[in-house]
C-alpha cells in the first residue's frame, strides 16, 4: 500500500500537447501499455537521462533524436528493451520509423522510451500494429490514461498540475511519472513527462530541467539501484498567449520555480509508492560543509537496509542511523558536534545518546507514517533533503516475483 492518500489531480488541457494510449499486449492485456505524445510544430523539448553505463537502446536513440525538432514521444511499458544488444537498437529505431510513417513525420523527430523487464526483445510487431489505434486516440485531455499507461509495479498513477500567471497570462504545467522500485536516480530512475504551453527556447528549457532534476529526482531513493532506461522530459508547446520566456527575466524565475515544484511533487509521489513501502522518511542533513557532503550523508542513511528495516518495524534503533552517519566518508567529523533527531525527539547529542532521550519518545515517532530524520553535522551552512521509504516484506516479494 502506498504511503498516504494520493488521488490523481484534475489535469487541464495544454494547447499543443496531445496524448493517446492503447493496449498493445506487450506484457499484459488488462490495461493500456502504449502512450504517444504529440507536440505542436515549433515546440521545444528538453530531457535528462539515466547515467547507467548499460543504458537501454531507447535511451541512446532518444538522446540522438533530441538534437532534432522533437514532435512525438513513444512510450511503452512492460518491456525495457535494455540489455538487448544491436537488435535492441534496431528495434528502437524501427518503432520511431513506424511512428513517422503513421503520422507523416520524420523518424528523427520521434523520441522512444521503454520501461519494464530487462533483457527481453521488444515486441515491435505488437507496437507497430497498435500505432494506428493510439494515433486515432490523440486528444489534449488524456493525462490520467497516459499516467496509467506508463505504470509497471506502481500502485497508483502519479500526476501533478500547476497554473502560474505571468503578466496576466495563464501558463499551465502538467506532469506525470512512473516509478516504484529500482529507484536511485543518477539522473532519474523513473519516467517523467512534464508539459507546458509556455514559449521558451530549447537551451533555456534544458537548463531549467537540469536544475530541477538535481534538486528533486536526484534526491530520492527506494533501493539504491539506478535503472537502465529512465528519463525525465520537459516539453513546451509555445501555444500560450504571451511572449517568449527569456533567461534572467522575472518570468523565467517564476517559471523555473514552478517546474521545480512540479518535479519535487512527482519525486515525492514516487517515494510514497515505493515497492512495499509503509513509511515515508525525510532525511534532512544540516550544517554540512557543502551540498555534496549533505547529500552523501543523507543517501548513506537512506540506502541502509538496516535503517530501512528498523523503520518498517517501528523500532527506534538509533544506533543504525548513527552508524550510517559514521560511514558516510566525512573527513575530520567532530562527533561531539553531531546531533540526530527523529522529528522533534533528539536521539544523539555530544557523541552519544542524548541525556533526555527515552525509548518511549522514540517509539512514538517511529509509529508514524511519515518521519523526518534530521542530522546536524555542526561543520557548515549547507542543507539538503533526501526522500526514501522503508523496506518491508512486500519489497522482497515484489522483486522476487517481478518476471513471473
Amino acid at each position: 500500500m502506498p504511503v498516504g492518500q494520493n488521488p490523481f489531480p484534475a489535469m487541464p488541457e495544454i494547447l499543443g500537447i496531445k496524448l493517446g494510449t492503447t493496449n498493445a499486449g506487450i506484457k499484459q492485456t488488462v490495461r493500456d501499455d502504449l502512450l504517444l505524445i504529440a507536440l505542436a510544430a515549433g515546440s521545444t523539448c528538453a530531457a535528462v537521462f539515466t547515467r547507467n553505463a548499460f543504458c537501454a537502446a531507447p535511451v541512446h536513440v532518444a538522446k540522438a533524436n533530441l538534437a532534432h525538432q522533437s514532435r512525438w514521444l513513444l512510450v511503452n511499458s512492460g518491456n525495457a528493451n535494455a540489455g538487448t544488444g544491436q537488435q535492441g537498437m534496431t528495434d528502437a529505431l524501427k518503432t520511431c520509423a513506424d511512428v513517422a510513417e503513421v503520422v507523416g513525420g520524420q523518424a528523427n523527430q520521434v523520441l522512444p522510451f521503454s520501461t519494464g523487464v530487462i533483457g527481453q526483445p521488444l515486441p515491435v510487431a505488437k507496437i507497430t500494429a497498435a500505432l494506428p489505434v493510439v494515433v486515432g486516440q490523440l486528444d489534449t485531455g488524456l493525462w490520467d490514461k497516459a499516467a496509467r499507461a506508463i505504470m509497471t509495479t506502481d500502485t497508483f498513477p502519479k500526476g501533478v498540475s500547476k497554473l502560474i500567471t505571468l503578466d496576466g497570462h495563464p501558463i499551465t504545467i502538467n506532469g506525470i511519472a512512473k516509478g516504484a522500485g529500482m529507484i536511485q536516480p543518477d539522473m532519474a530512475t523513473m519516467l517523467a513527462f512534464i508539459a507546458t504551453d509556455a514559449k521558451i527556447a530549447q537551451p533555456l528549457l534544458q537548463s531549467c530541467l537540469s536544475v530541477a532534476v538535481e534538486q528533486s529526482f536526484n534526491r530520492i531513493t527506494v533501493d539504491g539501484d539506478t535503472s537502465t532506461n529512465d528519463a525525465c522530459v520537459l516539453m513546451a508547446s509555445g501555444c500560450a498567449s504571451m511572449p517568449e520566456i527569456v533567461a534572467g527575466s522575472e518570468h523565467y524565475l517564476i517559471f523555473a520555480d514552478a517546474i521545480m515544484s512540479v518535479c519535487k511533487q512527482l519525486a515525492e509521489l514516487i517515494i510514497r509508492d515505493g515497492e512495499g513501502a509503509t513509511k515515508l522518511m525525510r532525511v534532512v542533513v544540516e550544517q554540512a560543509q557543502s551540498d555534496a557532503e549533505a547529500v552523501r550523508v543523507g543517501k548513506t542513511i537512506a540506502h541502509s537496509p538496516l535503517v530501512k528495516t528498523a523503520f518498517f518495524a517501528s523500532d527506534p534503533n538509533w544506533g543504525r542511523i548513527l552508524a550510517a552517519v559514521g560511514r558516510a566518508g566525512i573527513e575530520d567529523m567532530i562527533l561531539e558536534d553531531v546531533q540526530i533527531n527523529l522529528d522533534d525527539v533528539c536521539i544523539v547529542r555530544n557523541g552519544g545518546v542524548a541525556s533526555d532521550y527515552t525509548e518511549a519518545a522514540g517509539q512514538q515517532v517511529m509509529k508514524q507514517e511519515e518521519i523526518t530524520i534530521t542530522i546536524k553535522l555542526g561543520r557548515g551552512q549547507a542543507k539538503q533533503e533526501v526522500l526514501t521509504c522503508d523496506f518491508s516484506y512486500d519489497y522482497v516479494k515484489i522483486n522476487a516475483e517481478y518476471r513471473t
